[in-house]
């Protein structure tokens, strides 16, 4: 293992990228912006290939920690580190960022500089989300990551963008008020320690343990989203621009996930078990509900909005059902999600910048002008319903099996998802990409280019690889899932 700070360098790099980014000002020097954008991802990606590289698997315990006081009157440190779960979205994160300045070289022509840097910022702002030991830490990076999300939907968004970006903020930081008083409320009761680790070994009595953990979850579920807060999602999507969209989906989305795993459950262990029934019915609802809610769309994003809240819906069900096989499914299922759903909303991007309509009407035959896309729209649609031999198929299987194991019930009413998501997703495809050309937009529309080729190539390789072969991604998580499990199996109460 070098003695390089590797997490400091995976937030840090893509942030100064940003400001090197920014400071090129305005938009004459946009061919250099996009440059020095592409630049800072890809060094981005490439810091935090050693985490994978130099972790050791056997363990559960925290790898590549950092600690440095930071405000030593509250005892709030610098404090960082990786177990298996948090690893992989480091590096899942640090990908999609470069796929988000591909995807946005032609389309952006305004802001250009300003645009660059919102992300690469937010790229590292989220790797200090998953790699913070440090309650204080993790709150500030939740928070702040906020702010180029923000950004990105109300200055680059459609026509209804100020509502969109609004209503995002306001429901996420309503949830981050609860989570900042539960955090208080550890600090004290912890005689004065911020430290998540610290806090995870603490006992607590019930009630307490069940406030923290309703805090936690009102917080957390409007991260998901999970059903009824979810009604911010299809609106951000819709409005945000296509980088937007991919790094909402395929990133944003699991930091209340991430959540779950790092505070809920590990903190309130006997809130989790004794509420899991709680979490299970509403992971259900957003499986089958919201999965009908996708059948009625006639705006591509909105439809693949609701998917991601349905697949999100398994997140949260692998997680509460307490066995190994769903955690880890549910873990999956995460970071397929992101190479998926990013790459659905790229292909809508791609068509919306020829066609400058996201309606399904306004599109049909598609395939006679568009071959090279209408395949790889078809590999990621059919991902998305859980096509076997893809990873949307690897996540949901686990999942799945874990339920049945748990409660039949359970298992079947998981299980409907793969009917319901197969219909929405293939019956969009079929009345975008198949028929006789519907209107003369389509029949003028030219084939993907050599960039637009490349971005697909990357999330097909992820979505196929992780499919055929998932044994990379579920090797690393073992010891850390193993290992909490049998920290919530002990109870908490003194």
């Amino acid at each position: 293992m070098s003695g390089l700070p590797l997490l400091s360098l995976a937030i840090w790099v893509p942030i100064l990228s940003g400001i090197v980014v920014l400071a090129t000002g305005s938009d004459r020097n946009a061919p250099l912006a996009r440059m020095l954008a592409l630049l800072g991802a890809v060094a981005g990606l490439l810091v935090t290939i050693p985490l994978y590289t130099g972790f050791d698997m056997t363990t559960p315990a925290m790898q590549f920690v950092e600690l440095s006081p930071w405000i030593p009157r509250f005892n709030i440190n610098y404090h960082l580190g990786v177990d298996g779960i948090s690893m992989l979205f480091v590096i899942l994160n640090s990908f999609i960022t470069i796929i988000v300045v591909l995807a946005g070289w032609q389309v952006i022509d305004n802001k250009v500089a300003q645009y660059n840097a919102a992300f690469l910022i937010m790229s590292g702002l989220l790797n200090g989300i998953f790699a913070s030991l440090d309650g204080m830490l993790f709150y500030v990076f939740f928070e702040a990551s906020l702010i180029p999300l923000y950004l990105i939907i109300g200055v680059w968004g459609g026509p209804n963008r100020v509502y969109a970006a609004f209503k995002f903020f306001l429901f996420t930081l309503m949830g981050s008020l609860l989570f900042l008083i539960s955090l208080i409320y550890l600090f004290v009761h912890s005689g004065g320690s911020f430290s998540i680790l610290d806090w995870q070994q603490m006992p607590i009595a019930m009630v307490p343990q069940m406030w923290i953990f309703l805090a936690f979850l009102v917080a957390f579920a409007v991260k998901v989203p999970m059903w009824p807060v979810h009604t911010w999602l299809p609106d951000a999507h819709v409005e945000a621009p296509t980088g937007g969209s991919i790094v909402l989906a395929a990133i944003a989305l699991k930091l209340g996930a991430y959540g779950f795993l790092r505070f809920s459950l590990p903190i309130a262990p006997d809130a989790s078990q004794e509420l899991s029934g709680l979490i299970i019915g509403l992971s259900l609802i957003a499986i089958i509900y919201i999965g009908l809610v996708a059948l009625v769309q006639e705006d591509m994003k909105k439809l693949v909005a609701y998917s991601s809240i349905a697949h999100m819906g398994f997140v949260t069900l692998g997680f509460f059902m307490f066995s190994a096989l769903g955690l880890e499914g549910a873990l999956v299922q995460m970071v397929s999600h992101g190479f998926i759903a990013g790459a659905m909303f790229y292909c809508i991007g791609v068509m919306y910048d020829r066609v400058h309509s996201r309606q399904i009407a306004d599109y049909g035959g598609v395939v006679n002008t568009m071959p090279k896309f209408a395949a790889f729209f078809m590999l990621f649609a059919m991902a998305n319903a859980g096509l076997p031999a893809t990873s949307g198929f690897v996540g949901e299987f686990m999942v799945i099996l874990a339920a049945v194991k748990f409660n039949f019930w359970v298992a079947f009413a998981a299980a409907t998802t793969m009917i319901v998501g197969a219909a929405y997703t293939l019956w969009m495809y079929k009345r975008v990409v198949f028929g006789a050309v519907g209107n003369h937009h389509v029949a003028e529309l030219a084939d993907i280019n050599a960039r637009e080729f490349f971005v697909l190539l990357l999330l097909a390789a992820g979505a196929l690889g992780m499919g055929i072969y998932p044994q990379p991604f579920t090797e690393v998580m073992h010891s850390s899932v193993n290992e909490l499990l049998r920290h919530i199996a002990v109870s908490k109460i003194l």
